[in-house]
């Protein structure tokens, strides 16, 4: 490819926002954008509970559990599905280092799953009723995350000539797919298309919403990690990449979810 760096929109942006002094601590933007999709996903959740009656006590303790399924499940996910040698052999005590990055999607996913299992049996409410809600602001807040991602110029897309790319140049100096834009912008549409469905006929039927949810959100990521950076070596010579293999359980669950969605109700 012929590049030509004045033609593409050049990223230079320092992840920090700025450093605690008295720590020695910076303040990312990464953490700022986690903190938002928290904050704006609850506040989301608190009108959704006020509608329909709900405590919000109920939703406080909900958002804990969340919380710490999402937290745990990221890192360990990271660490099962990317790198276990390195953790385990050599570096055990880093697998609780959530502060040095490495958290993967897929394993918040399998811990908000966890959670919202868990939490459901302990406070006798229906899980699909509690997996329906959730679905709703799930790319609400991934989107943000993936915000946070561009911020900190990782989950780098491949080169790429189109006149949108960006260069980061935290890691190199060749135009590249901002893959991480591809997939917020994705995901925030999928947000508004789960918010004008939940004021429809369709989450009468529990667990339509939560199908919904993972065939979109996981088919749009196998397909937007065409425009990725493998994160490991060991998927260089991979005919699907970690992302995708770990994308297809989710995409497959939402379909099975809806066949037989009927035969549940």
């Amino acid at each position: 490819m012929d590049f030509t760096i004045i033609n593409y929109i050049i990223w230079d942006v320092d992840p920090d926002i700025f450093t605690i002094p008295w720590i020695n601590r910076p303040i990312r933007w990464y953490g700022l954008f986690w903190l938002l999709g928290l904050i704006m996903s609850y506040q989301f959740l608190n009108n959704i509970f006020k509608s329909e009656g709900k405590s919000i006590d109920l939703l406080d303790k909900l958002s804990w559990s969340i919380i710490l399924g999402t937290l745990i499940g990221a890192r360990l996910g990271h660490v099962l599905f990317y790198n276990p040698s390195y953790y385990f052999l050599q570096r055990p005590l880093e697998i609780f280092a959530v502060w040095e990055g490495g958290l993967a999607s897929h394993g918040g996913a399998i811990g908000i799953l966890v959670a919202m299992i868990i939490f459901s049996k302990r406070n006798h409410i229906n899980f699909w009723w509690l997996a329906d809600r959730i679905a709703i602001v799930i790319p609400l807040a991934s989107g943000l995350i993936r915000l946070g991602n561009l911020f900190n110029s990782e989950m780098i897309g491949s080169a790429t000539s189109v006149p949108w790319a960006f260069i980061f140049t935290k890691y190199d100096y060749v135009p590249r797919h901002p893959a991480q834009l591809y997939e917020a912008i994705s995901y925030f549409l999928v947000f508004i298309v789960l918010v004008c469905l939940s004021r429809t006929d369709v989450i009468r039927r529990k667990g339509n919403l939560f199908a919904m949810m993972l065939i979109s959100m996981f088919s749009l990521r196998f397909v937007l990690e065409i425009f990725k950076l493998n994160q490991e070596l060991f998927e260089d010579n991979m005919f699907l990449n970690m992302g995708q293999i770990l994308s297809l359980p989710f995409l497959l669950g939402g379909i099975i979810i809806l066949i037989l969605n009927p035969k549940k109700q």
